[in-house]
């Protein structure tokens, strides 16, 4: 049985109470530089809020960096894990914070980044069952974003090792596993019901094809939220886009103009990005 701080977390990760989740990971100025000017932060935080996220996704030293009160409506969840473009093997993960730093922070959720497939997949395996037992202490909830990469990895969209993958994030201890979408889209739902916990999905079409219509189709496959990072942060109006994809996620009535035939659209030809 889950612990009350457990519950009323999760609880918090959704503003609807429908637990589905649009999350917004801010975390690339570790591993690619600066996604704003410094004196933007704010704005951009702002923004999302205003749009309507559930949660953003930071590491620890810029959740000190921000206002408490711009985050009134929206859960913090912590990154714990770390590299950069510019390292020896840029799919070795490491811990860089731990699951009382994020309380002391006032984390809504921590989040471990695991590459299966990489070199160093025994390590991150190890961190984040570490940090799985940590959560349960703490009462933490965790989000395991597993994706396939590195030498081992022939189709990173191949829908069976995407269930795997959801398989050992929940195996692991995680609550949530953000991971990548499945090719074509409608067999996500295979994913989706081989996994024990709710998936994400990770990014949108990089492609430049309408990303609403992307996220209402991968949903429609059963995913319970999407997290989006470089294509809401370099959108021209982050607020707009963020209430579009909210609505998506949500079910609002009438989806902002998408239809029921769009949520089924097979789109095989679109290749998802990640976040």
């Amino acid at each position: 049985m889950l612990k009350t701080g457990k519950l009323l977390r999760l609880r918090r990760l959704s503003l609807a109470g429908d637990d589905r989740h649009l999350l917004v990971p801010l975390d690339h100025s570790v591993s690619d530089g600066p996604i704003v000017p410094a004196d933007k932060w704010d704005d951009l935080l702002r923004a999302l809020v205003a749009g309507g996220a559930d949660g953003i996704i930071v590491h620890k030293g810029r959740a000190r960096a921000f206002a408490p009160d711009i985050l009134r409506s929206c859960a913090l969840v912590v990154h714990l894990s770390a590299s950069t473009a510019r390292s020896a093997d840029v799919h070795a993960k490491v811990l860089v914070a731990d699951v009382e730093e994020a309380l002391r922070l006032g984390a809504d959720a921590v989040s471990v980044h695991v590459n299966i497939g990489s070199d160093t997949e025994a390590q991150q395996l190890a961190d984040l069952g570490a940090v799985a037992r940590s959560c349960d202490a703490w009462g933490m909830p965790l989000i395991a974003m597993v994706y396939p990469r590195g030498p081992r990895i022939e189709d990173p969209r191949d829908p069976d090792l995407l269930a795997h993958l959801a398989n050992v994030a929940a195996d692991l201890g995680a609550d949530m596993v953000k991971t990548s979408v499945a090719l074509p889209i409608d067999r996500m739902a295979e994913v989706v019901a081989n996994s024990p916990i709710p998936v994400l999905a990770a990014g949108g079409p990089p492609d430049g094809s309408d990303l609403v219509e992307y996220g209402a189709a991968v949903m429609a496959t059963g995913c319970q939220g999407l997290a989006i990072g470089r294509r809401i942060f370099s959108a021209p109006s982050p607020a707009a886009l963020v209430s579009r994809l909210a609505a998506v996620v949500h079910g609002a009535p009438g989806g902002n103009g998408i239809t029921d035939d769009m949520r089924m659209t097979n789109y095989s030809t679109i290749v998802a990005g990640v976040a």
